[in-house]
């Protein structure tokens, strides 16, 4: 996946600097790529590099490692490379270089990724605090390597680090909160989702096997030379009620509801958006129901997104709205208040109502701060997306078993409320019945 033009080196540049701010005068930070994946014997997966090192390099090649190392004579910004290699990539494809990640990405200084374990117990020694991932344990036995080299110097007046602190807590700190340019980058990422819905909206037809329409889905995204953000969802009938039903292999059929999750990954940022259609062009009247609760619970999640409003916010007013429209329809019996005190919604709606997005479609970011919920603040992405899925209890009317019904779209925190990035990809019960076809 290609970096947007917008995010130039003087973008990434700009990362580095806070960064670096951040770590202190003395202080290291270690980053390495993502590596390639084998799929089966000599097959590999796609390679989707890092996100964290993106974020701070642009750089998309594997095996890499970032060293920023505030103050150092050469510069702070290094960076470990496969070199250039004719034979290998005329098999596999053009390689940046050492030369490339100084000239195109900006590297004060570049060496070959075979220099690593020669140069780092250098680039470690005399260096405190030491900033490097804990979620990578292959990664971390390296670490450990080059810190036990700095150690047998000690006698000679060299100081090793103690260990090594998570550098995640100032990373996602700092992607939690997007820039012009990265909200306009995600706003044709969901764009482009938006686009791959209308598309599927205009296919849906009984009879069509899910995968059918995952593969419109498909073509949108590559058509725009993205690709998909997570494994897409396409759920006919009671598949929906299965939150991350990836089978995509029933056959849709007349009457039933098909639920949509998907998201296109663009310049390297994701589009995330739900839609529940009708199969065969209408609703049906216990589908029309329900879906209108769905629907008014994320009006006023929407509603409820704004600087200074808890993260929280969004999800209560989105479970009120869900636990009145069950009382409602006879899904739930009691008061609203006593129902909502027990939690009852949590039957038929056992997710939250967003996550934050970004680079990774459930993007990086503290939900809560100190204990409480972190207020919402400008610069800040996020999706809301309720939900209901009934089972077939046998207290459950039969007219609404096994109907699974979710409504997801995209929202920016602006200084004056929110932006929603998905407008584009109808939802009204009115513009579905629209625009999906009759049969």
């Amino acid at each position: 996946m290609s970096i947007h033009p917008l995010l130039d080196k003087k973008h990434f540049a700009r990362r580095r600097k806070r960064l670096l701010a951040q770590l202190g005068p003395e202080g290291i930070a270690i980053v390495p790529a993502a590596t390639e994946r084998v799929r089966n014997r000599d097959t590999h997966y796609p390679f989707r590099q890092d996100s964290d090192f993106r974020y701070l390099t642009g750089f998309d090649e594997p095996d890499a490692v970032l060293v920023l190392a505030p103050g150092h004579e050469e510069g702070p910004f290094i960076l470990f490379v496969h070199p250039r290699d004719p034979e290998r990539e005329r098999w596999d494809g053009r390689r940046s270089g050492v030369e490339g990640a100084r000239k195109l990405y900006g590297a004060d200084q570049a060496y070959a990724i075979d220099e690593l374990d020669e140069r780092l117990p250098a680039l470690l020694a005399g260096r405190e605090p030491f900033y490097a991932p804990l979620d990578d344990s292959h990664f971390a036995q390296r670490l450990l390597g080059w810190l036990a080299k700095v150690r047998r110097q000690q006698r000679a007046g060299v100081k090793a680090p103690a260990g090594w602190l998570d550098l995640a807590p100032l990373v996602h700190e700092m992607r939690l909160f997007k820039d012009e340019d990265e909200a306009q980058v995600l706003r044709e990422a969901c764009q482009i989702t938006a686009l791959a819905h209308r598309r599927v909206m205009q296919a849906v037809r009984p009879g069509l096997p899910e995968y059918a329409l995952e593969a419109e889905l498909l073509y949108t995204f590559r058509g725009h030379g993205g690709e998909p953000a997570f494994p897409s969802i396409v759920a006919g009938g009671a598949n929906a009620c299965i939150l991350h039903y990836t089978k995509n292999r029933d056959l849709l059929r007349q009457g039933e509801l098909v639920l949509v999750d998907a998201g296109c990954e663009w310049g390297g940022y994701c589009g995330d958006i739900t839609r529940t259609l009708p199969v065969g062009g209408r609703f049906s009247p216990a589908a029309r129901e329900l879906y209108a609760v769905v629907l008014a619970a994320q009006q006023a999640a929407i509603e409820a997104v704004r600087p200074g409003a808890s993260w929280e916010a969004p999800h209560q007013a989105a479970v009120r709205v869900l636990t009145e429209g069950l009382v409602a329809l006879g899904l739930l019996k009691g008061k609203v208040e006593r129902l909502l005190e027990k939690e009852a919604y949590k039957r038929f709606y056992m997710h939250r109502t967003g996550h934050w997005l970004g680079m990774d479609v459930h993007d990086v970011g503290a939900y809560k701060v100190d204990g409480a919920w972190r207020p919402l603040e400008p610069g800040m992405a996020l999706t809301v997306e309720p939900g209901l899925y009934i089972d077939d209890g046998k207290d459950v009317p039969k007219a609404f078993r096994n109907m699974g019904i979710r409504i997801e779209d995209d929202v920016l925190v602006t200084r004056e409320g929110c932006e929603v990035l998905t407008v584009e990809a109808p939802k009204s019960i009115e513009a579905l019945e629209e625009i999906v076809p009759h049969v």
